[in-house]
């Protein structure tokens, strides 16, 4: 890990050339996902399987349903009363954000309104091994009221995962396809002859199914979130009071989802950054996934000594980390100041891996995204049509205003549109 000290002159350029790696495009990277999506184009359920052979250990698309019930009935009961209660909290929450219709009607009797309609179809990409994904990505959706939700995630060593599909059992999820990567978006984006097209794909994944997403949603085959879902990321605010094998264990949780994952410390105690350290080398050692941890850690992580409280707020907001752990002991002083993420877990007690089980949404905004865009929620899933209703004397009295400007703006034909609806008797 680099350590890095805010009060050096070139403190952002170091630390931009870190964080700026999560926006750069890599060419190499993008050409194979530019090859891959052209050869689902092109030879679509061939191509599919290919892929699926070459990395997946799997050469069926679509399971079937003993195939599931098998994995299901193979799962432990504790688990499943798990997902259950994780299905219930994060349901409750989401069913708190359904937006309500808008209507308004003026004094001259001119009614405008919104009414909120559902995606008809969307697709949740879900990896091999992650059924709190699936319950973050359709929860919203089912109560957006969206009909068609498919379930799209990999096989494990040419195996189903057994919680994935309990999950998708009691999400009422009956369409699914053992599919993963770049080839598994464009497929759900364009259809082939087994695979459904939809009309919006959600959840996150490896840089190469974030960018096949932004592909195909370039190409305007489909939508995607409104946030970019890729690679984890987080800052961990601590200081003196901070237990430093709590940093390291939080800087560890993130780190182990991917090689391209993002763990900062950010703190103005100077010793701590040494006991982090060393805490991360010791809690390493028996993670299952090291390599992982350890590619990321090396890659992107950071430890950073900051002068001052305000400094931190002030290169968090910078930053705009997918997560964030205010550890510190005034962190109530500096709350509202934080205002780029997508997540923020506050207090020792708030740890952001368990933030991940609900009941707030783990699909979030990567990549500096957190500046402009929010993580998954129900408006993810609806659309707004606006409808206007004008009455005669409503046309007669706005359509002065409306004929003015479009002939200003030499748009004949509108301002003869106008006229017409004012003329008419």
């Amino acid at each position: 890990m680099k350590i890095l000290n805010s009060n050096s002159k070139n403190f952002y350029s170091e630390l931009d050339k870190i964080i700026n790696k999560r926006k750069i495009v890599n060419k190499s990277t993008l050409r194979t996902v530019e090859k891959i999506i052209n050869d689902v184009r092109k030879n679509k359920d061939l191509a599919l399987v290919k892929y699926e052979r070459k990395f997946n250990n799997n050469s069926q698309i679509v399971p079937s349903k003993k195939e599931i019930a098998t994995a299901i009935k193979l799962l432990d009961p504790s688990v499943k009363r798990a997902i259950d209660d994780t299905y219930k909290r994060v349901k409750d929450w989401h069913l708190k954000q359904k937006p309500k219709d808008i209507y308004y009607k003026d004094k001259l009797g001119n009614k405008f309104y919104y009414r909120n309609k559902a995606i008809r179809s969307v697709a949740c990409y879900v990896p091999g091994n992650l059924p709190s994904t699936l319950i973050m990505c359709a929860t919203p959706a089912i109560v957006a009221n969206v009909k068609r939700i498919v379930l799209c995630t990999p096989k494990l060593n040419g195996k189903l995962n057994g919680a994935v599909y309990y999950a998708a059992s009691i999400l009422g999820i009956k369409e699914s396809y053992n599919l993963g990567g770049a080839s598994a978006i464009m497929a759900l984006a364009m259809g082939t002859p087994k695979v459904k097209s939809v009309n919006k794909i959600v959840g996150p994944g490896s840089s190469w199914v974030a960018l096949a997403k932004r592909l195909v949603a370039l190409e305007g085959l489909c939508g995607t979130e409104a946030s970019h879902a890729g690679p984890s990321e987080i800052c961990c605010w601590a200081d003196s009071s901070t237990s430093p094998d709590i940093v390291a264990s939080s800087m560890l949780a993130q780190s182990e989802h991917d090689p391209e994952s993002m763990a900062i410390l950010l703190t103005t105690n100077k010793s701590l950054i040494k006991k982090v350290e060393l805490s991360i080398a010791n809690q390493i050692k028996d993670l299952p996934r090291k390599k992982i941890a350890n590619k990321s850690l090396t890659a992107n992580g950071l430890l950073i000594y900051v002068s001052s409280d305000r400094k931190i707020v002030s290169i968090i907001n910078h930053i705009a980390p997918e997560h964030i752990e205010m550890l510190q002991k005034n962190y109530k002083k500096y709350l509202n100041d934080i205002t780029e993420a997508g997540s923020i877990c506050i207090g020792p007690y708030s740890s952001m891996a368990l933030s991940d089980y609900g009941p707030t949404q783990h699909t979030l905004p990567t990549s500096g995204s957190a500046k402009f865009s929010s993580g998954l929620g129900v408006k993810e899933f609806i659309k707004q049509i606006s409808y206007n209703e004008l009455s005669k004397k409503g046309v007669a009295k706005l359509g002065k205003t409306g004929y003015l400007l479009s002939t200003l703006e030499n748009l004949i034909g509108h301002s003869r549109s106008i006229k017409k609806r004012m003329e008419k008797k």
